[in-house]
C-alpha cells in the first residue's frame, strides 16, 4: 500500500480548493445561459430541486468513496472504486475519473487562455472605439488561428501554450501549489463579482441608447428571478437543470475523489462537502445571475439578450459593454471580469491534473514533477487540435462526449455502486464519520432511491441525442469530402425553405421565415413571434467553389446550392470523437498494467 506523500495545509484551503474545483467558468458563462434559454424564472425551481436532491447526495458520495480510498493508499477512481467493490470491472469504470479530467483540461485551458488573451487586451485597450460588431469580429478572428489579432502569428496557440505551462507549473508543487492558488484566487473571485454584480444591480436604465431604447437592467433580473411554476412539468427543462448540477459542481469527473482521498479518517467530510457546495452556488446563483445577463440588457435589451444568449456571449459583448463606462473604467472593468474568469478557471483545471498525477505516484511511484508534466503534455497532444480546429466543431465534440456524456455515465454508475454494491449501510456510516454536522436521515433515501433514478432518467433520456451526434444528424453535410454543397436547415426542425436574396460567384444569401422567443412585460412570458431571419454562405475561389442557385430561387434544406471541391466538418467531428476514444483506451491500458504490476507485488489477485 502507496503512503500519503501530499496533505492538505488547512481546513480552509482544502474548502476554498473544493470550491475553486466546482466554481468554474460554467457559473458565469453556462449558467445564465442555461438560465435564459430554458425560460428564466421557469429554470430557477428546477435547477435548485436538482441541487438538493442529485447535487448534495453526488458530493456526499464522491467524498465519502474519496476518503474510504485514500485510507487504502488510493488517490484516483480506478482504485477507489476497486477498494469499494469486488471485481476487476470497477477499475475500468474508475477510468472515467482520470479519462474525463484530461479530455476535458484540453478544451477548458482554452477557454481560460481567452480569458488571459482578453485581460491583456482590456489593458492595452484593444477593444477602444470598437461597435458591438467589431467586438463579436474581435472574438471570431482571435478564434482563427490562421489570424491575428496582435500580430503576433498563431496568437491562440501562444496564449493558450503560456496558459498550459502556468497550469502544470503549479501542479508540479503539489497540493500546496493547488491550495496557495486557491487561497488568493477564491476570494479575488468573489470580490471582482461582488464588484460586478453592484453594477448590474444600479445600471437600471442608464445605458438605454437611441438604438436600445427599452434596454433595462432590471428586466433581466425579474426575468431570472420570477418563478414560472408551469416549468415544473417540462422535461426539457429538468434535464437542462440537471446538466448544470454536473457543470457546476464539477461531479462526476473524479476530482472530488481525488481532494477528498488525502483526508484522514477522522476528517469531517459531510460539512466539507456542504460548505464547499453552498460556496458555488453563491458564486453561481447570486453574483452569476447579476452579471452578464442584467449588464447586457441594460444595453441591449432583454430580447436581444434571449435571442443572442450563447456561451461566448460574455466574450463578444462584454468589452463593449465595459466601453461605454469610459476608458478608465473599461480597462477596470475589463481586468475585473476576464480576471475573475481567469480565477474561476484556473482554480478549476488544476483540480483536473490530480487524478492524474494521484494515480502514476501511487501505482508508478512518480514524483509530483514528473506527474505534472506528464499531464500537461497529454492534455496538450489532446487540446492542440480544439484550439486549431475551433471552428470545425471539433471542440464542441469535446465538450459534448467528455464534459456532459462521460459525466452523466460515471455519476450513475459510481452512485449505483455506492448505494448497492459497497451499500447503503457502510457508506451512510462513512459519510457520518468523523462529521461536524448531523445530515438529516431522509438524505440516506434520497441517495438511495431519488438520485440514482434521476441520474438514470438523465442517462436513458439523453441516448437518442447520443445516437444523433454519432450520425450527424445536426448536418445535411456528412461526407467527410464532397463535390457538392447542401443547405441547411433553416429552423430548428428543417421544414422551413429559403429564398435566395443575393449571389455572388462565392457567396449566397438566403432570407427564410424564422421565430424568435421575445419577453412579453405585461404577462411576464416568454412568447414566441415571427420574423423575417436571414443566412448567408461563403465558399472559397481556390477550391473551385461555385455557386449554382440564383436570386429568387426557392431551395429547400439538403438540396445542392453550390459545387467544387469541399472537406465538411463531420471528418473533423470524427476525428475528435476518434481522440477522445484513444484516450480513454490509452488510460485503460495504463490501469491493466497498473493491475499486472499490483499482481507481481502481491497487492493484487489475478
Amino acid at each position: 500500500m502507496s503512503t500519503k506523500s501530499d496533505s492538505w495545509g488547512s481546513r480552509v484551503g482544502l474548502i476554498l480548493a473544493m470550491a475553486g474545483n466546482a466554481v468554474g467558468l460554467g457559473n458565469f458563462l453556462r449558467f445564465p445561459v442555461q438560465a435564459v434559454q430554458n425560460g428564466g424564472g421557469a429554470f430557477i425551481i428546477p435547477y435548485l430541486v436538482c441541487f438538493l436532491v442529485m447535487g448534495i447526495p453526488l458530493l456526499f458520495i464522491e467524498w465519502s468513496s474519496g476518503r474510504f480510498g485514500g485510507r487504502y493508499g488510493n488517490h484516483s477512481t480506478p482504485y477507489i472504486l476497486d477498494s469499494m467493490a469486488k471485481g476487476r470491472v470497477w477499475k475500468y469504470i474508475g477510468v472515467f475519473g482520470i479519462f474525463t479530467n484530461i479530455a476535458v483540461a484540453a478544451y477548458y485551458c482554452y477557454i481560460e487562455s481567452w480569458t488571459m488573451s482578453y485581460v491583456y487586451h482590456s489593458i492595452v485597450g484593444t477593444f477602444n472605439g470598437m461597435s458591438q460588431a467589431d467586438v463579436a469580429g474581435f472574438f471570431q478572428s482571435y478564434t482563427n488561428v490562421t489570424e491575428s489579432t496582435t500580430g503576433i502569428p498563431g496568437e491562440a496557440i501562444i496564449f493558450y501554450i503560456v496558459c498550459l505551462l502556468l497550469n502544470t507549473y503549479i501542479l508540479s508543487k503539489g497540493l500546496g501549489g493547488i491550495e496557495k492558488v486557491a487561497k488568493i484566487g477564491m476570494p479575488l473571485l468573489i470580490l471582482f463579482g461582488v464588484v460586478l454584480a453592484v453594477r448590474g444591480l444600479t445600471l437600471g436604465t442608464s445605458g438605454a441608447s437611441d438604438i436600445f431604447p427599452d434596454a433595462n437592467a432590471w428586466d433581466g433580473l425579474n426575468f431570472l428571478w420570477t418563478p414560472q411554476f408551469d416549468s415544473l412539468t417540462s422535461p426539457k427543462v429538468w434535464l437542462a437543470a440537471a446538466g448544470q448540477i454536473f457543470f457546476t459542481l464539477s461531479v462526476g469527473m473524479g476530482t472530488i475523489h481525488c481532494y477528498a482521498s488525502y483526508l484522514k479518517t477522522r476528517d469531517d467530510i459531510a460539512l466539507n462537502a456542504v460548505s464547499a457546495g453552498f460556496m458555488n452556488e453563491f458564486v453561481e446563483v447570486v453574483l452569476g445571475s447579476l452579471i452578464v445577463i442584467p449588464i447586457a440588457a441594460g444595453y441591449l435589451g432583454l430580447d436581444w439578450v434571449i435571442q443572442n444568449a450563447g456561451f461566448g456571449m460574455a466574450f463578444q459583448t462584454m468589452p463593449y459593454l465595459f466601453q461605454q463606462w469610459g476608458s478608465a473604467l473599461a480597462v477596470v472593468a475589463g481586468v475585473c471580469w476576464f480576471g475573475l474568469l481567469f480565477f474561476a478557471g484556473i482554480t478549476s483545471s488544476l483540480a483536473m491534473g490530480t487524478p492524474w498525477m494521484g494515480f502514476m505516484q501511487d501505482e508508478f511511484g512518480w514524483k509530483k514533477n514528473k506527474g505534472a508534466w506528464s499531464f500537461g503534455l497529454l492534455v496538450l497532444i489532446m487540446g492542440l487540435p480544439t484550439v486549431i480546429f475551433f471552428n470545425e466543431g471539433l471542440f464542441d465534440q469535446y465538450d459534448y462526449w467528455a464534459g456532459t456524456v462521460s459525466l452523466v455515465v460515471f455519476a450513475f454508475l459510481e452512485t449505483v455502486l455506492f448505494s448497492y454494491i459497497f451499500g447503503i449501510k457502510k457508506g451512510w456510516a462513512e459519510l457520518n464519520q468523523g462529521a461536524d454536522i448531523k445530515i438529516p436521515g431522509f438524505y440516506k433515501y434520497i441517495i438511495l432511491i431519488v438520485t440514482p433514478l434521476l441520474l438514470g432518467w438523465v442517462l436513458v433520456s439523453s441516448v437518442p441525442d447520443w445516437i444523433d451526434k454519432v450520425k450527424d444528424n445536426d448536418t445535411n453535410n456528412k461526407e467527410w469530402f464532397a463535390n457538392e454543397y447542401y443547405a441547411e436547415n433553416f429552423d430548428g426542425a428543417g421544414e422551413k425553405s429559403g429564398t435566395v436574396e443575393e449571389v455572388t460567384p462565392n457567396s449566397v444569401k438566403f432570407s427564410f421565415e424564422d421565430t424568435k422567443k421575445v419577453f412579453d412585460k405585461e404577462t411576464e412570458k416568454v412568447k414566441v413571434i415571427t420574423f423575417t431571419n436571414y443566412k448567408e454562405y461563403t465558399f472559397k475561389e481556390d477550391k473551385n467553389q461555385v455557386v449554382v442557385v440564383k436570386k429568387g430561387d426557392v431551395v429547400k434544406p439538403n438540396d445542392t446550392i453550390a459545387t467544387g471541391s469541399f472537406i465538411n466538418n463531420t471528418l473533423y467531428k470524427f476525428a475528435g470523437r476518434m481522440l477522445l476514444l484513444a484516450l480513454f483506451v490509452f488510460i485503460s491500458l495504463i490501469v491493466y498494467f497498473a493491475y499486472k504490476k499490483r499482481v507481481r507485488e502481491g497487492r493484487a489477485t489475478l
